[in-house]
């Protein structure tokens, strides 16, 4: 060795372990020892499972991280009718579980229950026991591994592990699956007692997979699932059919290559500055990515069927695991050594995806990811993009936002494990109402789903009517319906529905969209457009609100809570030249069209507004000055923290109009994330607080003769509606897919029925009675369908 420090030591030592594998056969398997360490892990994760489905397939899993095994499946012994159902699996078709059955007598995993002890057999398809079942994806599997799940001398199960290669198991393998075995044998025995095994198997048979999350935009859709992952999480990579294997393991070879040519000239590029015992490490991580035994596992599982980012997801994990196993803490930190790798080589995958591909969309495409954004949605083309599932977020959150305004039904949230990896070209059904997704529909479900889409297209003509029609209550109260915005694309959908105006442009989308702060030139370009497509609408134009959640990559912002940090007017007065520019290129757009709003975002009390005032008259003094013919533009503020409901009376002194920001300012009134879906159910705007304090702002707005409007997802509940009728505002800014609805709600209430309603609503103690009611009277009114297609 060259040196002592540990840097030096870190390629060398993995460099001298990775040959020890090689040498003793290059299976990592046979040199590692299944600790207690390991076991322990495994009887945590299946303990803590909240019911058996989700044991089963945290154990199987498990196992197959552990074993490094192509496949490993439970069977339980189902005695009622005399056979082995498939629960749970991992490598075999997902779509299989509940479905497939093997009668007693038929198939080697029955010879494991006749017999009671485990059966190892190296080339299974020749073995006369075997039985073939067409649908599951076990054809080029060979080596079969089966032991039986026993308490008490009473069978329970069969757990079986099989590999594509022909493999005699050893004796330590056998040992350590017979104490997997016993582990979850409890498990079941104690949800046998409880009933709990035939209820399982009926609802898996015959759910079809139904998942709760949480309502993120109203609608339903049947369509098909494409999964999108992050290009550096190769854990999020879905499994997905090869429809040209020879292509995928060409790919993946290719993208081998492109890694260790990387490697060198990342290696060459660090000559001089480097010395040669620190530039092993490029050595080291060369040797992981070509390393024979990684390529030909992962091209086994291409040849199995899998496409190439899915098979290197597999190896990747299980190599991942094997490291992580390990006793010594140095090797099993090389664990992130591997999955580096792992990245590496699926970036090199996407770069040589046919571009094409992303013209591949199907007709009806539900996009699913853990966390997605605006820029996913932006990849399909919208014709196509049929619904929304995201792992995370809420009905609040800026995907969900973003589904309403393209009026595209989305389920967010889900607080209980949902393998969206696993749901790539499944049909689903997304039911923005409910908030849950139907996975594999069974025939009968589907037509009645079917049904549904179609009560739903008849209530999207009957709104479609209502097109020219003032948003008018019944007794004469006339309310006055814009549109939220952020997208010129927005444009179109808003004249369809009848929008009256814009009520809120976040001008922070362009923003967010480039790599440096737009010139002032290109603000105007952009406010110049919005403006000239609605005139002589009116246009609300909100300044740049970011922090918290929104964030500029240029811009970066660290702070231990920005929800309660650097946000929205407080940037743009700690930055005048930045906000002196924007609303200078605002005043220039609105030259000659005299429409343009300027909205002030998340108003804390009357020195922000005043100095954000004398701001607006300094850019429209300079503007005036530059001989650019443009009126002084209507200036208000946002209502979004509790501090400024109390001074309404003195903001509303310093402002034309006012608009209250409903998700901040419910999120602020409950202490609730509105992000975050683990008190997603506690986000309600019907909350009793809410109410009271909309009816304070209402009362203030109106002693001091100020306009008031509401904008964000509460003004688009229809059982919020009514509580805004009754309290008489002005108007409502909404997402455009939501505005059909809103209006019909008021077309369809008079202004007494309403205060009639808030009255009975200011007795109530909670939100769920409040909705409850409402809901009650909207169906009473005849639009109960606003709430579903099935009322």
């Amino acid at each position: 060795m060259h040196s002592n420090s540990r840097e030096t030591i870190i390629p060398i030592l993995y460099l001298q372990f990775h040959d020890s594998v090689r040498i003793t056969g290059g299976k990592l398997q046979h040199i590692m020892q299944r600790s207690i360490r390991t076991i322990e892990k495994i009887a945590q994760t299946v303990n803590t499972a909240p019911d058996l489905s989700t044991a089963l397939n945290k154990l199987v899993l498990a196992i197959h991280d552990a074993l490094g095994v192509d496949v490993c499946s439970i069977y339980l012994d189902d005695k009622s009718r005399k056979r082995y159902t498939l629960m749970a699996t991992f490598g075999l078709n997902p779509d299989s579980v509940g479905q497939v059955y093997l009668n007693y007598g038929e198939g080697l995993v029955s010879l494991v229950g006749e017999r009671s002890e485990a059966i190892n057999i190296e080339n299974a398809p020749r073995h006369p026991r075997f039985k073939y079942i067409p649908g599951i994806s076990e054809e080029p599997f060979q080596s079969f591994v089966g032991v039986p799940v026993i308490q008490l001398g009473d069978l329970l199960a069969v757990l079986v592990v099989q590999q594509v290669s022909p493999r005699k198991f050893d004796d330590q393998d056998i040992a350590f699956l017979t104490t997997l075995a016993a582990l979850i044998a409890g498990n079941i025995a104690f949800a046998r007692a409880r009933g709990e095994i035939d209820s399982l198997i009926t609802n898996i048979q015959h759910s079809g997979g139904l998942y709760q999350g949480i309502a993120g935009a109203p609608g339903l859709c049947i369509g098909t699932g494409v999964v999108v992952y992050a290009q550096t999480d190769i854990a999020s990579v879905p499994d997905r059919a090869a429809e040209d294997i020879g292509r995928e393991e060409q790919r993946f070879r290719a993208a081998i290559e492109d890694v260790v040519e990387e490697l060198r000239l990342m290696e060459k590029q660090m000559l001089a500055s480097l010395p040669e015992a620190d530039r092993l490490l490029f050595d080291a991580y060369s040797l992981i990515a070509r390393d024979q035994e990684l390529i030909n596992i992962t091209v086994q599982k291409i040849q199995a069927g899998n496409w190439a980012p899915g098979a290197l997801r597999e190896t990747i994990q299980w190599y991942a695991q094997q490291f992580e196993s390990m006793d010594d803490t140095y090797i099993s930190e090389r664990a992130n050594d591997i999955r580096d790798i792992g990245r590496r080589i699926l970036g090199n995958l996407q770069k040589r995806e046919n571009v094409n591909e992303r013209d591949g969309y199907p007709d009806k495409t539900i996009l699913i990811g853990e966390n997605l954004s605006p820029l996913d949605l932006a990849m399909v083309p919208q014709d196509k993009l049929a619904g929304l599932v995201s792992g995370h977020g809420s009905g609040y959150s800026h995907l969900a936002i973003l589904a309403h305004a393209l009026n595209i039904p989305a389920v967010t949230g889900f607080t209980s494990p949902l393998p969206l990896s696993r749901l790539d070209g499944k049909q689903l059904v997304v039911d923005g109402y409910n908030g849950h997704i139907h996975v594999s529909p069974n025939p009968t479900e589907l037509r009645e789903y079917r049904e549904m889409l179609e009560g739903e297209q008849k209530l999207a003509e009957q709104l479609r009517s209502l097109r020219d029609k003032p948003a008018t209550t019944t007794d004469g109260l006339r309310m006055h319906l814009y549109t939220n915005s952020g997208l010129l694309s927005g444009f179109t959908m808003a004249q369809d529905v009848g929008s009256e105006g814009v009520g809120l442009y976040r001008t922070e989308l362009p923003f967010m969209n480039k790599d440096n702060f737009p010139s002032e030139d290109e603000q105007y370009h952009i406010y110049r457009t919005v403006l000239e497509a609605y005139a002589p609408l009116p246009v609300t134009l909100r300044t740049l609100d970011i922090g918290g959640d929104k964030v500029l990559p240029y811009f970066p912002i660290k702070e231990p809570n920005p929800f309660l940090g650097w946000r929205g007017i407080r940037i743009s007065l700690d930055h005048p030249e930045i906000f002196l520019t924007q609303v200078r290129a605002m005043l220039r757009a609105g030259e000659g069209l005299d429409n343009l709003k300027i909205l002030l975002p998340m108003v804390t009390g009357v020195d922000e507004v005043d100095r954000a005032r004398k701001l607006i008259q300094r850019a429209y003094d300079e503007v005036r000055e530059e001989e650019c013919k443009v009126a002084f533009p209507e200036i208000g503020a946002m209502i979004e923290v509790p501090s400024s409901i109390y001074q309404i009376p003195a903001i509303s002194k310093r402002v034309d109009f006012i608009s209250i920001g409903s998700n901040d300012l419910v999120q602020y009134l409950l202490a609730i994330d509105r992000n975050n879906e683990l008190v997603a159910k506690l986000f309600d705007p019907l909350h009793p607080s809410v109410l009271e304090a909309l009816s304070q702002i209402a009362v203030a707005a109106r002693k001091t003769g100020t306009a008031l409007s509401i904008c964000g997802e509460a003004a688009g509940d229809p059982a919020v509606a009514i509580m805004l009728i009754a309290l008489q505002f002005d108007s409502l800014s909404l997402s455009a897919g939501d505005l059909p609805r809103i209006k019909w709600v008021i077309r369809s209430f008079s202004c007494a029925e309403a205060q009639t309603l808030w009255r009975k609503a200011r007795r109530m103690e909670h939100p769920a009675p409040i909705r409850a009611m409402l809901h009650e009277e909207l169906e009473k009114h005849g639009l109960g369908s606003l709430l579903g297609p099935w009322r």
